[in-house]
């Protein structure tokens, strides 16, 4: 069965596809190949067999909806984020546009597309979201968080 990765040519994306294609399974990249992205993270898999690269946007709802219909991935690992604080804060609307837009479409498009599955295949689809500490900014002085950490904005829990 196949997996389909977006965000796959950054540096947590890419990691994650080399080991899935390690694995032996196959994999669909989608990537827009913005500052984050970039083929040399995926070089040891891109003339791979068992890996395909797409190079799209995630607010592509074609683009996403057509990539769901060829290639009817079992698990998406949605990864594809503007991700660096500052540049959250400098463009804000770029932001809002990948991580608020693009999930959104990605939720929609493989709604639909669980939809259209029978009942073995809905059981088995998965559709995992990953992010990065970035997003909750740096860990302080002691270095972790912990169950027992005190709430807070830049708390995980």
């Amino acid at each position: 069965m196949t997996v389909l990765v977006t965000g796959g040519a950054g540096f947590i994306g890419s990691a994650l596809v080399r080991a899935l294609v390690g694995d032996g399974e196959r994999v669909v990249t989608i990537d827009k190949l913005t500052y984050a992205g970039n083929l040399d993270n995926l070089a040891a898999v891109l003339a791979c067999a068992k890996h395909t690269f797409i190079r799209a946007d995630i607010c592509d709802r074609m683009a996403i909806a057509a990539a769901l219909r060829e290639y009817r991935p079992r698990i998406v690992y949605h990864l594809a984020a503007e991700s660096h604080v500052d540049r959250t804060i400098d463009t804000p609307s770029a932001c809002i546009e990948t991580n608020i837009v693009g999930t959104a479409v990605l939720l929609e498009t493989a709604l639909d597309y669980w939809r259209s599955l029978d009942a073995a295949g809905r059981d088995e689809f998965r559709f995992l979201q990953v992010s990065t500490d970035e997003v909750y900014g740096e860990l302080g002085a002691e270095g972790q968080f912990t169950p027992e950490s005190r709430y807070r904005p830049s708390s995980p829990y």
